[in-house]
């Protein structure tokens, strides 16, 4: 048998495109959610979700990354 943990934690954030005009740019928005992973340097990345809420200005788009780092073992 083996030590599996019987739960994990996930380090994670989550970014929008500004509200308003433009905030339905899903190029927009994966720029910003790339440029901060880079940041984060040797991160593993496990998933990133993108999501969209409807506004007056048309779908919002936003997206949550999730992450481990070297440290977290």
């Amino acid at each position: 048998m083996t030590d599996t943990p019987e739960h994990w934690t996930v380090r994670h954030f989550s970014q929008a495109n500004p509200a308003g005009p433009g905030c339905d740019s899903v190029p927009a928005l994966l720029r910003r959610l790339a440029d901060t992973i880079e940041a984060l340097g040797p991160a593993e990345i496990q998933d990133v979700v993108i999501e969209s809420e409807m506004t007056e200005h048309g779908p919002w788009q936003s997206g949550t990354v999730y992450f481990h780092l070297p440290e977290d073992g």
